[in-house]
């Protein structure tokens, strides 16, 4: 524990403290801030510096934490070797009051609501992406990694899991959200910039797996702070802690303030980047220029959307030129030009895919847009320079009421006329309804907007960057959602900057910007805004609830753990295809976290030959091979020997993910499900088939359901089509008998009808109607079926069922195509 507080303090603390305490750009102003904001520069400070050194260093391939804590150490060394005694503030700064046990109360109250960190260890979606992605550069040191399982497969063989789809930005997936970039040497790279993952991996290295989980709810917290500060600075220290807990209580902030994302992340250096942007521009401190500078460029290598952002506080300070003729200060341009042209090699590099990407399907824009937008923003510095040599005080006076009339004019469109039509999506006509309906409730939307109306016009220049960010970031995601439209997700959109915002107007229109408590009607009305603000606080908590006592994937860590036991470093591990089930995001994390040899094969129905080559290959590299599924997958052949080790069925909580127009609140299970086959090279004896469907079939059925039990039996659903794989015939079967029953099928839906076919027969071997209850189906087999189930090609049973919705005739969520439930397969 003593090394983890050590080197957590090494990180996060000591090399902002001590730049922070430079005698430097009259360091006595910054003296005078409040010793809790000081604080907050420390952390913030060492952060951007530890981060940009982890960056460094993975791009070089040569990332390792004892570098960054002797880099660290060193600088730390040096800036008391060369400023001595001149270190302390010399009476200088501002004591501690009263008024610094606020932050610390909105950090006990985040923590409390932030913490557990989910267990999102697995693959498939962005969180486990993240985690992974932070373990890599934690182990191997860099941004792109070599993987020698990859580069070890025979390129005759590499379809089986590998098939270049024709970009030029990269090969194939290597796992979902790592990008294969060249199948020779294995050079992966993931799919998502690695400024958080850099912190993951300063968090794993300190406190393992647990400490890279929770990396989200220091980011989180950390969040909540740069916002009370600087809406302590914009309206006042009441309405700014308001807003804190208010943002807590917000189920958006809750549910992401433990599920590995960027926009937490984004909302700390954000916020604490227009503050820094402020403090230097509007109140004439050198030292934040480059503070505000560098945080702002870490926003490049973190999100892809990092040019709103940038842009927005660029506009904010030439707008500030114009009128109060405080000119940008280089401090905060030289870090931006630099991260530009860094940004430029890394996104065009490394992040070459990503970009491709971003620019085809987010962006939705050709390269030439990134040229017009240069245009502009030249255009854009030509336009201040005229205005600058003109009266500058209606522009002032201008800019504030036109703002705050076109932002509360689009709210009202948004909110009330804004309909789908033409190439305007329903989710996206509807996503200001939806923030308000979902996450800020009408209340809290009034409130915003009465405070918008207030603060706008009065304090748009004293924090213009906060203004201009907040207006940029409503203005775009409003208009355009740009993500998969399903609660909680898409309340990733609203979380960096205009939930916060929304909290910060709210709070200031119920309780207004004093400092101290007022006297008379003001005391009347702040005591009614506290009453409405406690109102809307409650409504927050209640929606929150849930969220509040769950941990995303629960138990995932432990059991991914008992997974990877199973295996030493001399095995092998073949997962099956994405396009079978959801089995294949535990490869993700038994390769990245837990260092065992998987590989992910391409499609459920691999060239089977070209297997039995790489199996036989295999075997002699590897001392075991084994099979992970649950889905199906067509994989064996006389060749191929299967012997089923266990049946894992488990359920993790998950919060409940539901369409963009129907939200529900609350848990659902997620299950775990999934077989672990030994695979051997060796042949198989012909001594007849019997399946039993749901147990032990993941190697011979694809395109059925998952595994389920009822009536004391496994069985899988069938869909519209579904395969099973036949083999060991003898040459004497006669008929194939199907145990099977309709599932309950409601007497208004379709009969249960199954077509069986001989692979791809144009001709079925017969028609079965299927009544309830399991029973078994008999149909003879002609010779030429028989001849034909004993070829290489003809090896298949194909079933082809009528189907029915559950949610189409019940109030069933189940909204899956049924066929029939199918226990056995026996050919006699």
């Amino acid at each position: 524990m003593i090394r983890i507080a050590l080197a957590a303090i090494l990180v996060a603390y000591l090399p902002g403290a001590m730049l922070f305490r430079l005698p430097v750009a009259e360091r006595t102003r910054r003296a005078s801030l409040p010793v809790e904001e000081r604080i907050f520069w420390h952390v913030m400070i060492s952060l951007a510096w530890s981060l940009t050194v982890v960056l460094v260093l993975a791009a070089f391939g040569a990332y390792r934490l004892e570098r960054v804590l002797i880099g660290n150490a060193t600088l730390v060394a040096v800036v008391v070797a060369v400023a001595r005694t001149r270190l302390g503030y010399s009476g200088t700064a501002a004591a501690p009051t009263a008024r610094a046990l606020v932050p610390v109360l909105l950090v006990v109250l985040a923590a409390v609501r932030f913490f557990p960190s989910s267990e999102y260890v697995i693959g498939g979606k962005d969180p486990g992406g993240y985690i992974n992605q932070g373990v890599l550069i934690a182990t191997h040191g860099s941004l792109i990694i070599h993987d020698p399982e990859v580069a070890a497969i025979p390129a005759p063989v590499r379809t089986l899991f590998f098939n270049s789809h024709g970009n030029m930005e990269y090969f194939d997936n290597r796992f979902m959200g790592f990008f294969l970039q060249d199948p020779e040497t294995g050079a992966v790279v993931g799919q998502f910039p690695h400024l958080y993952p850099a912190s993951i991996a300063l968090a794993y290295d300190i406190g393992g797996i647990r400490g890279a989980l929770g990396a989200v709810g220091f980011w989180a917290v950390l969040g909540v702070v740069a916002v009370y500060l600087v809406g302590a600075r914009l309206i006042g220290r009441p309405a700014a802690f308001a807003a804190g807990v208010l943002l807590s209580f917000n189920i958006a902030e809750v549910f992401f303030g433990g599920y590995p994302n960027t926009e937490v992340v984004m909302q700390a250096l954000l916020f604490a980047a227009i503050l820094a942007c402020a403090r230097a521009h509007q109140d004439g401190d050198a030292f934040f220029a480059p503070v505000a500078g560098v945080l702002a460029s870490l926003l490049i290598f973190l999100r892809q959307d990092a040019p709103l952002a940038v842009g927005a506080l660029g506009v904010a300070v030439v707008a500030a030129w114009i009128v109060d003729s405080k000119r940008p200060r280089i401090g905060f341009i030289v870090p931006l030009a630099v991260a530009a042209v860094a940004g430029w090699f890394y996104w065009s590099g490394p992040m070459r895919a990503t970009f491709w990407r971003t620019q085809m399907v987010i962006w939705r824009a050709p390269v030439w847009a990134i040229i017009g937008g240069l245009v502009a923003a030249i255009a854009g510095i030509a336009l201040a320079v005229r205005l600058k040599s003109l009266k500058s005080d209606g522009f002032r006076r201008a800019v504030p009421m036109a703002s705050v009339a076109v932002l509360i004019a689009l709210a009202l469109y948004a909110w009330f006329l804004r309909q789908p039509g033409g190439k305007l999506t329903d989710f996206d006509a509807a996503a200001f309804r939806t923030f308000v309906g979902v996450y800020a409730f009408p209340l809290g939307m009034i409130l915003a907007l009465a405070g918008l109306l207030i603060v706008m016009p009065r304090r748009f220049w004293h924090d213009p960057a906060f203004m201009a960010v907040t207006a940029v970031y409503a203005a775009f995601f409003f208009y355009d959602l740009q993500i998969w439209p399903e609660h909680l997700w898409m309340a990733r959109r609203f979380l960096p900057v205009i939930l916060p915002a929304t909290m910060l107007f709210a709070a200031a229109a119920a309780l207004g910007t004093w400092e101290r408590w007022p006297r008379g009607p003001q005391a009347i009305r702040a005591i009614v805004g506290v009453i409405v603000l406690i109102i809307l606080g409650q409504q927050y908590r209640i929606a929150a609830a849930p969220a509040v006592s769950h941990v995303e994937f629960k138990g995932l860590v432990e059991h991914m753990d008992e997974l990877a036991k199973r295996f030493t470093d001399r095995d092998l591990v073949i997962v099956e295809s994405r396009d079978s089930s959801d089995v294949h995001v535990m490869g993700i994390p038994l390769a990245y976290i837990h260092g065992r040899h998987v590989l992910v094969l391409e499609s459920p129905l691999p060239d089977k030959a070209m297997f039995e080559t790489f199996l036989s290959d295999a075997t002699k590299r590897y001392d075991r091979v084994f099979f992970l599924g649950g889905g199906g997958t067509d994989l064996l052949s006389p060749g191929t020997r299967a012997s089923l080790l266990t049946i894992v069925q488990r359920e993790a909580p998950s919060f409940i993910q539901s369409p963009w127009n129907a939200y529900r609140g609350g848990i659902r299970p997620y299950k775990v499900d999934y077989s672990l086959y030994r695979l051997e090279a060796a042949a198989v004896p012909a001594s007849g088939f019997s399946l039993d469907i749901g147990f032990d079939d993941d190697l011979q059925v694809v395109r059925l359901g998952g595994k389920e039990v009822a009536e004391g039996r496994t069985f899988r659903w069938t869909s519209r089509q579904g395969f099973v794989t036949v083999r060991g015939l003898t040459g004497r079967e006669r008929e194939v008998v199907f145990t099977m029953q309709d599932g309950g099928r409601p007497a208004s839906a379709p009969p249960a009808v199954v077509d069986v076919y001989v692979a791809d027969a144009a001709e079925p071997l017969g028609r079965i109607t299927v009544k309830g209850g399991f029973a078994e189906y008999r149909l003879p087999i002609p010779p030429e079926a028989l001849k034909a189930m004993m070829t290489a090609t003809g090896r298949q049973i194909r079933l082809v069922s009528t189907v029915w919705k559950p949610s189409q005739f019940s109030a069933s969520t189940d909204t899956r195509d049924l066929g029939v439930m199918v226990d056995r397969v026996e050919i006699r």
